[in-house]
């Protein structure tokens, strides 16, 4: 495995950032920032991530400016000033310690839990206002707040480069705002952000990308994360095909999409039939984009079973993964739960010393470590 792992060590381009190697921290809601104000403690975790030589962190969802993205006022927010300041704090620890770092953009859409959160009062967005198919949970978004969200993503990004941020990622996955206009079963819509393919149902995500680019300029890093699956629904394909894939993909590599960040509850598994390619082989395949393959990496555990109490061992056999990366079936390796238990996963990593690595519990979620 010694010389499998010697290409996860070598430098990829996303754009024109030069990332040094091919880990990258994956994005993990932590729920540590009171009042949704990233404190030293959260510099603090992102930083020991760039001291264990992780190529590229990418932050916990943090949320963008409307008054119903968030879920949990424990969240980071991306607006406020005190949540500016703490994320420009964030920014200088990692780049201090020689890493890069994007903020996962985020809205919850009708995930979100009104009366758990910031404004109970106002009622969640959704295309439709179903949380999942035929569950109603709220009125379907106006066009002028559509045309509102679009635009706080697109000063969320502005922001994140004003910062000092290498890049910006957008949550398009997991049933959450972006994903709802995707999904056929929460998107009913029959005026221009719906329709009856998946390519029709991307324009409001599309959209926050073409705008943003116009915005940032074309040099500045931009990625978006999508899951077929949701957590309303962990079976679903939101394109059953190649060519449907295709479809979804080429609307973002129109708009100005430099990578995608391609969410599999187990990497392992092939998308499609008669391919053993993953949902990443796939979409590098069809948009000729660089590509990060996520989902129950270094762990034996996957993390629905995790997160329902059951811990994990390290997975010391990464040769499928490594295989995979040097056939160039993905160009990136996104690192989950591991990553919480190990900050130096990566250095782990590079030593082989696996001897040392701590499996993942729970247990670990209560503290940033």
């Amino acid at each position: 495995m010694d010389n499998l792992i010697q290409k996860v060590f070598t430098p990829y381009k996303i754009n024109q950032l030069e990332i040094k190697n091919r880990l990258i921290m994956a994005p993990m809601t932590r729920s540590k920032s009171p009042n949704s104000i990233p404190g030293e403690d959260v510099a603090e975790y992102y930083k020991r991530r760039a001291e264990g030589e992780i190529g590229l962190i990418i932050t916990e969802g943090t949320t963008v400016d409307t008054p119903n993205s968030s879920n949990d006022i424990n969240i980071p927010t991306f607006f406020g000033q005190k949540s500016i300041d703490g994320w420009k704090r964030v920014v200088e620890d990692v780049h201090e310690s020689g890493g890069l770092i994007f903020p996962q953009l985020w809205h919850q859409g009708t995930m979100r839990r009104a009366e758990d959160t910031w404004n109970p009062e106002i009622k969640s967005y959704g295309p439709s206002g179903l949380s999942s198919p035929g569950k109603e949970v709220a009125e379907p978004m106006t066009s002028d707040e559509i045309e509102k969200t679009i635009d706080a993503f697109v000063k969320a990004t502005i922001l994140a480069k004003e910062i000092g941020f290498d890049g910006v990622e957008y949550h398009g996955a997991h049933g959450y705002l972006l994903d709802q206009f995707f999904w056929e079963g929460t998107n009913i819509r029959s005026d221009e952000w719906g329709g009856e393919n998946l390519a029709l149902r991307s324009k409001f995500a599309s959209d926050i990308v073409k705008r943003s680019r116009e915005e940032v300029g074309k040099e500045f890093p931009l990625i978006i994360r999508f899951s077929q699956w949701k957590q309303q629904d962990f079976t679903h394909k939101m394109a059953e095909s190649p060519d449907e894939l295709k479809g979804f993909l080429d609307t973002f590599v129109d708009a100005g999409i430099d990578a995608f960040h391609c969410s599999q509850r187990r990497f392992w598994e092939n998308e499609f039939d008669d391919s053993p390619l993953n949902l990443a082989g796939w979409t590098k395949k069809l948009s000729n984009k660089p590509v990060i393959t996520v989902g129950s990496i270094g762990l034996n555990v996957e993390f629905v079973e995790s997160f329902n109490g059951k811990p994990s061992d390290i997975d010391t056999d990464l040769t499928d993964l490594l295989n995979r990366l040097n056939e160039e079936e993905f160009d990136f390796i996104a690192i989950g739960r591991a990553l919480i238990s190990n900050p130096d996963w990566a250095q782990m990593l590079r030593n082989n010393d696996f001897s040392n690595m701590k499996g993942f519990s729970p247990a670990d979620l209560e503290a940033l470590i």
